[in-house]
């Protein structure tokens, strides 16, 4: 596989939710940069035989999506986003290294807690994107080898 540069990682939505029927949609209105912020809480576990040093175990994941898109109410994937915001309702989402089918990511049933609209006098109204795993009954899942049956879950 090998190394990989930002650009070959893809987003992508199904709604209403990660396990419903029909095919994934690619989210190309991404702006620039895209970041999966995945980061383990902490716990201290520090004893009096701990040689002086705080000591630590790892407590539940914190994850989430930030990104921009051209703010666009003609582009299905934005106000598929859009509506998600409004309605606060859920939206399923992938975040792949690549494609759906063979990539490596993150895949959860996410609101989306930031949509923020920039407006700068010389330069194209964009809306800054923060989406967040959510309650479910489909719970966020990590996968190698793509969101489709043959992936797999490591976490």
């Amino acid at each position: 596989m090998g190394a990989k540069t930002g650009r070959e990682a893809k987003l992508y939505y199904k709604l209403p939710h990660i396990d419903s029927p029909g095919d994934w949609a690619e989210i190309e209105n991404v702006m620039g940069d895209l970041s999966l912020n995945n980061e383990k809480g902490e716990a201290e576990v520090t004893t009096r035989g701990s040689g002086g040093y705080r000591q630590y175990l790892t407590t539940l994941i914190e994850a989430g999506v930030e990104f921009k898109m051209v703010w666009d109410m003609d582009d299905p994937d934005f106000e598929a986003i859009h509506d998600a915001y409004e309605n606060d309702s859920l939206i399923g989402i992938a975040v792949m290294d690549g494609a759906i089918a063979t990539g490596t990511g993150l895949v959860a049933d996410m609101k989306v807690f930031k949509l923020s609209r920039p407006e700068p006098m010389e330069d194209v109204m964009t809306a800054e994107i923060t989406l967040k795993p959510t309650y479910s009954t489909r719970k966020p899942r990590w996968l190698e080898g793509g969101a489709t049956p043959t992936g797999t879950e490591t976490y």
